[in-house]
């Protein structure tokens, strides 16, 4: 018996991991979706019969496995950064499976597993410093027949019927009523599917648009001929840019095409302030010149305080020699744009030193007052990793954006699965809220994609280039974006109330056998 246990416990635990390697592998750029609920499931069977400290220790392992599989191309700034970024996220799957073990003994399990799931994500998003919500259920369904339920329940509404599908195929292969469980499973598969294609179908009928801009998006391109030199090789990215806008200009002169009605650089396109910077601000002063064409630019800025920065979004007219509108970045990277605990930090990951200076967070929704063809047209900007936000993302269309844009510089994770991850999110994001993305980065994916998520361009990694898409201008609000506000509560709410409720039946439930033992010692020592 001793020797027993210890295997028990060892092969739970690879199980645990590869089960967590398993639904990672559902993520871009493998997108084995197939595997995402039955991975789930696998941990919902792994930890619901064992105590609460082994649910905790096997969520754990799940997590590593998971993250790992997922998010390891944070490497490129230092394997410690990987190393600690997935041991801290997988302290989220440790709650989970400490709390799926938990509510697994009420009426109902499934779905109060779900619940718990999904709470952990909303948790994981928030929580530590500013959370990092890249590894979700809900990102998985893009290309599957349940892509169209984000446009009605939203990204946290679409990790819950995952997590709830993986809840009952676990009661399906545990035992119980298999029947009726599996009759249940099966008509939440339908049932959603159907749902999710009626939705999306019958919205892009109702859609119609009036007008649209053509928008000319320039991906510039980084090189590495500035070597070490980080003020040349800024430079060197606004040369590339300005240079790329030349070209577009020059052939559309050529073949008599339409006139773009607006002009989009990525982010870092300007990594030198082009308000303060004299050599900076005359190139994109002739580039203005140059199109006649409004300009949204992606720039780093100078401030607010000394030996900070930020990263910023700039509408600049086309005849005026400041920009008129202005957005700053919310939701910076730990360790990528900023450094928490610097002094203690900086010690340890010399590394770390390549950030530079602290950037500092905005705080407005990032919606510009922007004026195109002679109309006001309210432009969104999304920058980079803010994708993954549910209120940043949501934020730009409540606040009556009428384009909304991606501005990113991946640079840094050409060739590994953070870009494919990151269109991924862009293509729900399509979907959520209803409406057409443009996406311009430096050197990875840039192109357009659909309000159904499918992709109208997209460029290739490492490209010097530019293209034109027209885009509608929209309006209106999703189920998914005026839900979500409501739906994060709820499931919180929920999850703290059905761990409670079944701490205290457990805590009832060891009383009650306590007496009873204690009632059978009595009746032992009578006779």
């Amino acid at each position: 018996m001793t020797c027993r246990l210890p295997r028990s416990a060892w092969l739970r635990g690879v199980a645990a991991l590869a089960t967590g390697a398993a639904t990672g592998t559902g993520f871009q750029p493998l997108n084995w979706w197939i595997l995402v609920i039955p991975g789930l499931a696998a941990l919902i069977l792994l930890v619901r019969t064992t105590t609460s400290r082994a649910a905790a220790g096997l969520g754990y392992i799940f997590g590593i496995g998971l993250y790992s599989t997922t998010i390891a191309w944070v490497g490129v700034m230092g394997p410690p950064v990987a190393l600690l970024l997935i041991a801290v996220m997988s302290l989220w799957c440790l709650l989970s499976g400490w709390a799926i073990q938990c509510v697994s003994i009420l009426p109902g399990a499934p779905a109060w597993q779900a619940m718990v799931w999904t709470a952990m994500e909303v948790g994981a998003a928030a929580v530590p410093l500013g959370g990092f919500g890249w590894v979700r259920l809900a990102w998985t369904v893009v290309d599957t027949p349940w892509s169209g339920v984000l446009r009605w329940a939203g990204s946290i509404g679409t990790s819950f019927l995952v997590a709830l599908a993986a809840g009952l195929l676990a009661r399906v292969v545990s035992g119980g009523n298999r029947r009726r469980t599996g009759i249940i499973f099966v008509t939440e598969l339908l049932v959603v599917t159907l749902a999710a294609t009626v939705c999306v179908t019958l919205a892009d009928r109702r859609s119609s648009h009036q007008r649209s801009v053509r928008v000319l998006v320039v991906q510039g391109g980084v090189d590495g001929t500035a070597g070490p030199y980080a003020m040349g090789y800024a430079r060197s990215v606004t040369d590339n840019h300005l240079s790329q806008t030349i070209m577009a200009v020059a052939e559309q002169k050529a073949s008599d095409n339409p006139v773009p009605d607006m002009v989009l650089w990525p982010e870092n396109s300007t990594d030198i302030d082009p308000i303060l910077d004299a050599e900076s601000h005359h190139i994109v002063l002739g580039a203005l010149a140059l199109s006649q064409r409004p300009f949204l630019i992606g720039a780093v800025t100078d401030g607010p305080g000394n030996d900070e920065r930020q990263t910023t979004s700039l509408w600049w007219p086309s005849s005026s020699p400041q920009p008129s509108s202005t957005y700053h970045k919310r939701n910076l990277v730990p360790f990528g744009e900023w450094i928490p605990a610097r002094s203690f930090f900086l010690p340890l990951f010399p590394i770390l030193k390549n950030i530079g200076r602290q950037s500092v967070p905005g705080a407005s929704p990032g919606v510009l007052d922007a004026t195109i063809a002679g109309k006001n047209v309210p432009v969104g900007v999304v920058v980079c990793f803010e994708v993954a936000y549910d209120d940043t993302v949501a934020d730009t269309v409540r606040h009556g954006a009428r384009i909304l844009a991606v501005q990113s510089n991946n640079s840094s994770f050409i060739d590994t699965a953070q870009t494919p991850q990151q269109w991924q999110i862009t293509r729900a994001r399509a979907i959520e809220t209803g409406r057409h993305i443009v996406v311009s980065t430096t050197n990875s994916f840039s192109g357009l994609v659909n309000p159904d998520g499918s992709v109208a361009l997209r460029t290739r990694e490492g490209d010097h280039t530019h293209f034109t898409v027209t885009i509608p201008l929209e309006s209106g609000l999703t189920i998914g974006v005026q839900s979500a506000p409501w739906l994060r509560i709820i499931v919180v709410v929920c999850a703290v109330g059905v761990i409670a409720l079944s701490l205290l039946r457990r805590r009832r439930g060891m009383l009650t056998q306590a007496n009873h033992n204690r009632s059978e010692r009595d009746v032992r020592h009578r006779h």
